[in-house]
């Protein structure tokens, strides 16, 4: 063999050595956390010194939308040694000051009912409709301020979808519901903007339908209402060279069914699905089995999972630690946090240990 040709061996030898190390440190750890901007920057400072030291690789911050207050956080944070995503309410917009002076902007129900007063389950629920032209466009123009904020990793779109046409079965008692079947006040978006826009694709009326539950031609117009509203932000995230990623319910199937949200089939860079076991009375396994179903409709994409666990949830830091593996044992590339808050001392040195046995 030449020398060059050796060289060259070891050269391939060396890299394919260098890719295998880097897969195996790849998993990351995240958390949820909202900002305020009333706290002083040496108090966020300390914020991230604790999680960084516990074992976190990344932030995912709500600043309400605020892409000034997201600018000083990112410095802090990064310095620190943590990525920033900024974390946005899409679709569900609480308070939002300009989408409140546009009452038609928003959802409407079954029983002719619209969000902008008549909200469902509780009064932050507040959804715009994805189809109404200005309301999509005011949602992806907050996207945009977002993606042009220096040093974030990506807009992290969270409630990018419908209301909870089901809830998860352990929150029923605490609004005294039964959910066997749609009920008209939970199924959203009948406005008239929807109506027309569905009428001219399918040539009828969902409203005159004997069954909207089994209407597979309307649930689908809503499945692709809230897609092409991610496959737009992807756009413009990477517009800015910024990714795109998204908090979703568990696994594409439960969460077509659950919010009319249909993930595995978005333009999208990472998910972060939220395998909350306990809100479905589950038990820890099913964090494994949730994670699992998710990597497995991805399978033909380059869409990376990481595996949202709720952190009141869990009976024991021997549950944390379980969840951490059960989510990288089924194909997870990361786990997720919620929230900053509920983790303890106790809780960030077992992620700190967990991750050390990953690496």
């Amino acid at each position: 063999m030449k020398l060059s040709q050796l060289l060259l061996f070891f050269l391939v030898i060396s890299t394919i050595s260098c890719v295998n190390k880097d897969e195996k440190t790849t998993f990351k750890f995240g958390v949820w956390t909202t900002a305020d901007a009333k706290k002083a920057d040496s108090e966020y400072t300390k914020e991230f010194k604790k999680y960084k030291a516990g074992g976190i690789d990344e932030v995912l911050i709500n600043t309400g939308t605020d892409p000034k207050l997201l600018k000083r956080l990112v410095p802090l944070a990064t310095k620190e040694g943590l990525k920033v995503h900024a974390w946005i309410m899409a679709m569900n917009r609480p308070g939002d000051s300009i989408a409140l002076q546009h009452p038609d902007w928003y959802m409407v129900s079954k029983e002719g009912k619209s969000c902008f007063d008549n909200r469902p389950y509780v009064d932050y629920y507040q959804w715009l409709c994805p189809t109404r032209k200005e309301s999509r466009e005011h949602v992806l123009g907050l996207v945009e301020e977002l993606a042009k904020v220096e040093g974030i990793e990506s807009v992290h779109l969270d409630y990018i979808r419908f209301p909870d046409i089901f809830l998860p079965i352990s929150l029923l008692p605490k609004y005294n519901l039964v959910q066997d079947e749609e009920l008209p006040q939970f199924d959203f978006c009948y406005c008239d903007e929807c109506i027309k826009a569905f009428e001219k694709i399918h040539h009828k009326n969902p409203k005159k339908s004997h069954n909207t539950s089994i209407d597979m031609e309307w649930k689908n117009f809503r499945l692709n209402a809230i897609k092409s509203v991610v496959n737009d932000a992807y756009k413009i995230a990477h517009k800015y060279n910024k990714n795109l990623t998204a908090a979703v319910f568990p696994y594409p199937e439960m969460a077509d069914h659950m919010v009319r949200q249909r993930w595995d089939k978005w333009n999208i860079d990472e998910v972060y699905p939220m395998i909350y076991h306990s809100f479905y009375n589950e038990e820890i396994d099913w964090v494994g089995y949730a994670t699992q179903q998710g990597v497995a409709d991805l399978e033909e994409k380059k869409i990376k999972i990481n595996t949202g666990i709720y952190i009141p949830g869990l009976k024991s830091d021997k549950e944390l630690r379980e969840a951490i593996l059960l989510a990288k044992e089924n194909g997870a590339k990361g786990v997720s946090f919620f929230d900053g808050n509920a983790l303890s001392d106790s809780n960030l040195k077992t992620i700190a240990a967990t991750k050390a046995i990953l690496k």
